[in-house]
């Protein structure tokens, strides 16, 4: 079974850094893309990066790119997302996504737990 779970959210001020983690199982890495996406409140979901883990290949969306770097622990199963430089624009529910597919920017098949982002100004 496929399971995901996003942590490490929290309050920031605008210009600081948060470092998100998903910890992941039932599936090995290699085998899925694994993205992370965002959903803020009245505004529709939208894809923040997407890993394909075989071809070591990362796409950022580019309202995060140069400031969001995903990076990954494949012997503990886990992905991290690091947010630097962040803006109240940012602010979101983050979810740890994964799909054996491929890459979507709409969607993954797999979704964790999301984990809050707030950005103060």
């Amino acid at each position: 079974e496929v399971q995901l779970q996003a942590s490490g959210g929290g309050l920031v001020q605008a210009g600081g850094s948060l470092r998100l983690s998903c910890a992941a199982s039932g599936f090995t890495f290699d085998d899925y893309a694994i993205g992370w996406f965002r959903q803020a409140p009245g505004k529709e979901r939208e894809g923040v990066s997407c890993t394909v883990s075989s071809d070591n290949v990362t796409y950022y969306a580019g309202s995060v790119k140069g400031r969001f770097t995903v990076s990954s622990d494949n012997v503990k199963n886990m992905v991290y997302l690091q947010m630097n430089s962040l803006k109240p624009e940012d602010t979101a529910v983050y979810y740890c996504t994964a799909d054996p597919h491929g890459c979507s920017i709409y969607d993954l098949k797999y979704w964790g737990q999301g984990t809050q982002v707030t950005v103060s100004s």
